[in-house]
């Protein structure tokens, strides 16, 4: 089960330096000494707004630090370009969809001189069959995915690996797709290697690898002869999601620095949750087997993502969605639906978005002839000083970034994780309507003498739980959706802050159905009332932002009767909560077993008592 930990994200203000294109969109980036390259279908780019549109077809360089145009690199290309690469020499590999460069023939692959344009004499690499979609270099490798049947005039479907240096087809790499989805012939749109170099991933409209059932992902260990690895996902991936509107929906896929997982991004339409259609996914690189769920899913509500890269803690994600967090509804806002126009941040662990949202639009500044908004952004990349997008519009951020831009590191924050005490010394509360505090003493298995203090601060409190230096508690509220509200208070154990609204994002939650809670490691645990109830159910919490998820989940146990339950806290790795036959109890807890509860272990920790009201919802716990 993946934990938050401590994640960086990027400014949500673009650099101002960047420079512009007019037309197509943009759809790579590399970065060689400074230089950035931006590859796409654009004709015209120029440094500023200011400036007179300069023909730049299909490639170009600025200086990083300016956004100045680089005079000297120009190369000639008579075709668009999908994807770039940096050779550990220093080289610029393109592929695209292109017969000639320079005036040479060149089908769909080059290396190029990154000061010059000219091309490398003697690197081999081309792609006769078909176009060249994407590229990744893994240490003297070259991989390359697209529509070909032929590299280097030799037979490869989809897929191959080529020596970085060049060009050199490597022969050791026998690895074909084939079966396109709806009689479309098959290609690879979308490849990445873990970093460790020890795992391809790819994706794209084929339903088979090496004559074994594969649907629009698959996986090759590469630690020795490149293998087929056994891993799929195909109950996802086979159904269709929006008919033939969409011949295969994986879009975009990105490993972790650490090479542990990778997310992948799809368009699609409808057809979710059975397929994984408009959606962000998780998956773990070491699992194995066939009809692998992915870790965590976060669905648009029938919005197309196009893009994503994962860093430093956090995938952005990017499209022509409107939302995240938003399962519930099909081309509108459902239950938990977060607002995110165009372009957005969620964390690794829980698949939550996190508050950042610098939203596709360039409002008031963009000029005559700008497109406001598209239908893609095709290219989230980071570079040393940035997260790069390209897009097929014009706005980002409030701002005019004509095709491309980039939200710089500075000015960005890191997000620190959070949790409930890990003390097992501690005191339990027991809030009461009138505002009345009482607090008893607590090792993890006996009770001190109870004091009590006014809190007019916390009145009408449903469940309560702590985190860091607040505690977030349900109360009644008239005029919201349900009549209650989750509301933040910091605590601090002696006084309960005045409490503020969590997030508006949160009204359509009935919090006062919650009949105990507490957070652990991006989840809120919780029982409630209502139909199906005797379960201890969770749904992911994203502090950053207090974003509820809108999916329930049930975790299996056994030998507890949930309805029964009245107040909760997590002590040490215990479950202690009431009960409404007036008893106070604690249990072991542990969310990745195969029960995390077994009711057998449950010990009696208090028996019913006058002066402390163990069948009290709000109860929670706290290390001062």
């Amino acid at each position: 089960m993946p934990v938050p930990g401590t994640a960086t994200l990027v400014s949500t203000n673009p650099a101002d330096h960047t420079p512009h294109a007019r037309n197509g969109e943009a759809r790579a980036f590399a970065e060689i000494g400074g230089v950035i390259f931006v590859g796409g279908t654009f004709t015209e780019v120029r440094p500023v707004s200011s400036a007179t549109w300069e023909a730049r077809p299909y490639l170009f360089a600025y200086q990083r630090s300016t956004g100045a145009m680089v005079a000297g690199f120009q190369p000639v290309l008579d075709g668009a370009v999908n994807t770039l690469a940096v050779t550990p020499a220093g080289e610029l590999i393109v592929g695209g969809v292109f017969r000639n460069v320079n005036g040479e023939a060149r089908r769909n692959l080059v290396a190029l001189d990154p000061a010059t344009g000219a091309t490398v004499p003697g690197w081999e690499g081309r792609s006769d069959g078909g176009v060249v979609r994407d590229m990744d270099v893994s240490g003297d490798w070259l991989y390359i995915g697209g529509a070909f049947n032929w590299v280097n005039g030799t037979a490869h479907a989809g897929v191959a690996r080529l020596d970085v240096a060049t060009g050199a087809i490597d022969p050791t790499f026998d690895i074909d797709i084939a079966v396109g989805r709806h009689e479309v012939s098959p290609y690879v749109w979308t490849l990445d290697v873990s970093p460790d170099g020890t795992t391809l991933v790819f994706g794209g409209n084929f339903r088979e690898v090496e004559g074994l059932p594969r649907e629009q992902l698959a996986m090759v260990d590469l630690t020795g002869t490149p293998t087929l690895v056994d891993w799929d996902s195909n109950h996802r991936f086979a159904p269709g999601c929006s008919s033939r509107s969409f011949t295969h929906y994986v879009q975009d896929l990105s490993f972790a620095e650490d090479s542990s997982f990778f997310v992948v991004g799809t368009n699609g339409g409808t057809g979710w949750p059975v397929a994984y259609c408009d959606a962000l996914v998780r998956y773990e690189t070491a699992s194995r087997g066939t009809n692998l769920d992915g870790t965590w899913l976060n669905f648009t509500g029938n919005d197309t993502i196009t893009s994503v890269v994962v860093h430093d803690g956090i995938a952005y994600t990017g499209g022509h969605f409107r939302w995240l967090n938003n399962p519930n509804r099909s081309d509108n806002a459902g239950n938990g639906a977060i607002d995110r126009l165009g372009i957005g941040a969620v964390s690794v662990a829980t698949g939550m978005p996190v508050n950042w949202n610098p939203r596709r639009s360039g409002g008031s500044a963009l000029p005559a002839g700008a497109l406001s908004w598209g239908s893609a952004v095709p290219v989230l990349w980071i570079g040393s000083d940035g997260l790069y997008f390209g897009h097929n519009s014009d706005g980002m951020g409030n701002e005019y970034h004509g095709r491309l831009g980039m939200f710089p590191h500075a000015g960005g924050r890191t997000i620190i994780p959070r949790n409930p005490p890990t003390d097992t010394t501690g005191y339990l509360y027991l809030p009461s309507a009138t505002g009345d505090l009482t607090k008893i003493p607590f090792d993890g298995s006996t009770l001190g003498a109870a004091a009590v203090t006014n809190q007019p601060n916390l009145v009408d409190a449903g469940a309560v739980w702590r985190v860091h230096d607040r505690i977030f508690w349900a109360r009644p509220v008239t005029g919201t959706t349900t009549g209650s509200r989750l509301d933040i208070s910091l605590f601090n154990g002696n006084t309960v802050g005045a409490p503020w609204e969590s997030s508006g994002y949160n009204e359509w939650f009935n919090a006062l159905s919650l009949t105990g809670a507490f957070y652990l490691d991006g989840r809120l645990y919780y029982t409630r009332t209502g139909s199906g109830s005797n379960q201890l159910f969770y749904r992911y919490f994203e502090l950053d932002g207090n974003y509820l998820g809108a999916t329930e989940f049930a975790l299996p146990t056994s030998g507890v009767t949930w309805t029964g339950v009245r107040g909760m806290a997590w002590v040490g790795g215990n479950i202690v909560y009431g009960s409404t036959d007036g008893r106070l109890r604690s249990i072991p807890f542990d969310p990745t077993a195969d029960f995390a509860v077994d009711g057998t272990a449950a010990v009696v920790l208090a028996e019913p008592d006058p002066a402390l009201d163990w069948t009290n919802r709000s109860m929670f716990f706290a290390a001062e």
